[in-house]
């Protein structure tokens, strides 16, 4: 050669380092919504750290905010039915155990009373009404991205909304 360097091709991105980005820059924001669907920390902060660990291994254009959104979403309802299940079963053989469904005193004490009430009404909600409404109003997502992360048509997104948002209003006690 003569002294001329080629030019570096850069290639794409590998899967895993697509995937620790997307750890570093949306766990948090993650987290955060799954609190909202499970109701506590603990529990949502082993929803995303178990779909991370599911989606090591998957090809880099898979891996998108949208995709792990559902990925949490739906992470969120296993765990939630299977605290059902448990709960029946524990009902059956006569060990009820109320702290499957009730926060710890001291993180009730941590947030505010409104907002403490916020979250006791938002977990009545059928999870249906509560997932359209944290992706809509936490997340700031479209109708048609809560349809397609829910896979929902965006008229039964909005009519979704509709009712959860009468049945929260009834709960906080502010009429209709």
């Amino acid at each position: 050669m003569n002294g001329e360097t080629l030019p570096r091709v850069s290639r794409p991105p590998g899967p895993d380092t697509v995937l620790a980005g997307l750890y570093r820059d949306h766990r948090l924001a993650l987290v955060r919504l799954a609190v909202l669907l499970v109701g506590d920390r603990e529990s949502a902060e082993d929803v995303v750290q178990d779909v991370f660990s599911r989606l090591h291994g998957k090809r880099a254009e898979q891996l998108t905010l949208p995709y792990i959104r559902t990925c949490v979403l739906n992470a969120s309802r296993s765990l939630l039915r299977r605290r059902g299940v448990a709960a029946r079963w524990a009902a059956l053989s006569g060990n009820r155990r109320d702290d499957l469904e009730e926060a710890s005193a001291e993180a009730a004490a941590l947030l505010g009373e409104s907002r403490q009430e916020m979250l006791t009404a938002l977990g009545r909600l059928p999870s249906r009404q509560r997932e359209v409404l944290v992706l809509r109003y936490y997340l700031g997502l479209s109708d048609a991205d809560i349809a397609t992360a829910m896979g929902l048509r965006q008229s039964t997104v909005r009519s979704t909304a509709v009712r959860a948002l009468s049945r929260l209003q009834r709960e906080l006690g502010g009429g209709a």
